[in-house]
């Protein structure tokens, strides 16, 4: 276009002097740049008011990367270093991560099991492989203790509990809930830390009854279960930090709406190729149903 062309060589020569050349108006120049510059403020508008948009729906869970795939999946062609341009403009950022304490009690002399798992966190198919742990949330009614089912194929929470207590009833609630929503073959490893919740008679006897293989991480080595501990790391700095909830049910409906309708359904998972858990699983059973 003739208006490009001149833009493109306005620092050569003089506007009027190439408006002169091309037979086109000043005011007409002026007036294009001016509606050029307006189309790109309203392109600018729409995709910080898009980031806003995400940030908030994640409670400021997503960096550059994340929201950069955001923005892809609305249409937006952004990397990486726009979209962290883009938060910058907006005035957003992600929220800063913490450490946490661990829960489960190891101090006991029940019986562990071997460690099958040994950090092999790549597992190629769905309900081969769980890991489960217990977590906690502070409330203005005491403490709401968390136990989570985690299956390492997709990193789906399958199964989940919650209780005022932390005893081997909640991590059995949670396995119940798994089992019946997945319905593994029997060869399944559960993996776990050594808490007794866990390698005490009535959790185990659980496991013998749904056809699992019990594993169990390292004594005192957080690693061997890493996994569960990134879930609840990022529960705690995407979604509950800073708040004080006025009691269990408050929490419990949050966290609820965390697993379910944020992390499985809509949580981008850089190890996934950023795809939710769900999705993952249901491009996984597509590509084998052919």
């Amino acid at each position: 276009m003739i208006y490009d062309f001149i833009r493109q060589q306005q620092k050569a020569y003089p506007i009027a002097v190439l408006c002169a050349v091309m037979d086109v108006s000043r005011s007409g120049y002026y007036q294009y740049i001016k509606a050029d510059r307006a189309m790109k403020i309203d392109k600018d508008f729409a995709l910080l008011s898009e980031v806003r948009q995400i940030h908030e729906e994640t409670r400021g869970a997503y960096g550059s990367r994340r929201t950069a795939e955001s923005l892809r999946v609305k249409g937006y062609p952004v990397g990486r270093y726009r979209a962290g341009s883009l938060m910058k403009k907006a005035g957003v950022s992600v929220v800063q991560r913490k450490k946490f304490k661990i829960t489960t009690d190891s101090k006991h002399n029940l019986p562990v099991a071997p460690n099958l798992l040994n950090r092999n966190f790549n597992v190629d198919r769905p309900d081969a492989v769980w890991c489960s742990d217990i977590t906690y949330l502070w409330t203005m009614e005491g403490w709401l203790y968390l136990a989570v089912i985690i299956d390492l194929f997709s990193r789906k929470v399958v199964g989940w509990a919650m209780s005022h207590h932390m005893k081997a009833s909640l991590v059995m609630e949670a396995l119940s809930m798994a089992y019946w929503r997945r319905k593994p073959p029997k060869g399944l490893i559960h993996h776990s830390d050594r808490g007794s919740q866990y390698a005490g008679g009535d959790y185990q006897k659980l496991l013998s009854i749904y056809g699992m293989i019990c594993s169990m991480s390292r004594k005192g080595d957080c690693w061997d279960n890493a996994v569960a501990e990134s879930f609840f790391h990022s529960l705690k700095t995407e979604w509950t930090s800073g708040l004080l909830y006025r009691g269990r049910s408050d929490a419990r409906s949050d966290v609820i709406h965390y697993i379910e309708m944020f992390y499985n359904s809509h949580r981008l998972h850089s190890y996934l190729g950023y795809k939710n858990p769900n999705e993952f699983e249901k491009n996984f059973m597509s590509a084998n149903a052919a």
